[in-house]
């Protein structure tokens, strides 16, 4: 199709249509092909932090303002900037961890500085060497410690910084204590605009379970690999998910009373289920290279246990869908009447006595060995998924989650 160039520079085509507005409507097409995949938080989150952030800066660029606080407005936007993040439960901890931190170690540095000033000479360096080595050597050691470090390592390591800032500063300058008070009060100010931009405009709460929801019908998976590996690169994904879970769940700790969520509300129990589904999601790995084995039998003897392998497929879909939804949609799981039934007829198909490993010959070649090896793995999902369903009750009971709605 031949195409013309306008008074403008821009070409049309033989119809007449500007090809300038045609490549605006695919890059706009192509943008809203993008906004459709992000995830809405991480947009609203970015939207809140540009709000935060100019917020502050009017502490520094609205003259009445910069009078009262002066240069020390810089440590309110330096504030915002490193506490603000996406959950809420986050944002709190990192200002608490950073509030507790700043006040202790620069009220010990103050000290140390004071207690330096007052002695003079030659005492002056040597009683800030020996406080710099004493509190960063204690700090440091009690930072290290697991149970400390997993919810307080910010904190600490704020405190220490703070401390040296303060007792190096005071060799040199002089009102320490009040330097120190301003800029305090200049954090305490980004403290406060974070936590009342992220609690109360579009607030984002850790939720542990939001990935394993997700892989089910996460489109992207299936359209990059494929459905035949969709399920596979799920089960990676969960077996990676120990660190994100447990961040996710110190967050949430952090979290205000908010809905159903309380202060003592079981995220510990969430954890566990996690170790749960990642034994689960190996042990399907294992099953799928025992399956792909080159020493599975041959086509016309697999199509003999084509019915008992469906039916057991089709059983654990039902099963892991059920306990999804049952924590999803936060209701009590009727492990007793539903899925107990359902996973007790499957061991008996998988067992010995049953149908299904009867059809297996007792002759030990490579090929029953590796139908057994696929019955025993089968057999071992069945029992983590008992296991994993027990504890979606437990955490029900304990969580005081609602009675299922049955179906009359």
């Amino acid at each position: 199709m031949s195409s013309t160039t306008t008074s403008n520079g821009s070409k049309k085509n033989g119809d007449g249509n500007d090809s300038s507005f045609s490549w605006f409507e695919g890059f706009a097409s192509v943008f809203k092909e993008i906004c459709n995949r992000s995830d809405k938080r991480r947009i609203i989150h970015s939207i809140k932090v540009g709000v935060a952030l100019v917020l502050v800066s009017l502490l520094y660029l609205v003259n009445s303002m910069f009078k009262q606080i002066g240069e020390n407005a810089m440590w309110a936007i330096m504030t915002v900037v490193v506490m603000f993040e996406l959950y809420a439960g986050a944002t709190l901890s990192k200002g608490i961890n950073r509030g507790v931190g700043t006040l202790i170690g620069g009220g010990m540095g103050c000290l140390a500085a004071v207690l330096a000033a007052e002695n003079g000479g030659i005492a002056k360096p040597t009683i800030v060497v020996i406080s710099l080595f004493a509190y960063g050597t204690v700090a440091t050691y009690y930072r290290m410690v697991p149970n400390i470090k997993k919810r307080y390592d910010y904190g600490f390591m704020i405190s220490i910084l703070t401390f040296n800032l303060v007792a190096v500063s005071g060799v040199r300058a002089e009102k320490v204590v009040e330097v120190a008070r301003d800029r305090l009060a200049a954090i305490g100010m980004g403290f406060i605009l974070c936590i009342f931009v992220n609690l109360f405009i579009f607030p984002i709460w850790a939720r542990c379970f939001d990935e394993y929801f997700k892989l089910g019908s996460d489109k992207e998976i299936h359209d990059k690999v494929g459905d035949g590996s969709a399920s596979i690169l799920a089960c990676k994904i969960v077996i990676n998910s120990k660190s994100n879970d447990e961040a996710l769940a110190n967050h949430a700790k952090w979290e205000p009373w908010h809905g159903k969520f309380g202060l003592y509300y079981p995220w510990d129990k969430y954890l566990e289920i996690g170790e749960h589904l990642r034994e689960l999601a190996a042990t399907i790995i294992s099953l799928k290279g025992c399956l792909q084995s080159p020493k599975q039998p041959l086509p016309l003897k697999r199509q003999m246990l084509k019915g008992q392998c469906d039916d057991f497929l089709l059983s654990m879909i039902w099963i892991l869908n059920e306990i999804g939804d049952t924590i999803g949609k936060m209701e009590k799981c009727q492990t007793k009447l539903s899925i107990n039934p359902k996973l007790q007829l499957l061991k008996l198909q998988l067992s010995p006595p049953g149908p299904f490993s009867c059809k297996i010959e007792v002759v030990e070649t490579d090929e029953n060995l590796a139908i057994l090896s696929s019955n025993f793995l089968m057999l071992e999902i069945v029992e983590k998924v008992e296991i994993l369903a027990a504890k979606v009750e437990e955490l029900g009971e304990i969580a005081n989650f609602r009675a299922t709605k049955m179906d009359v």
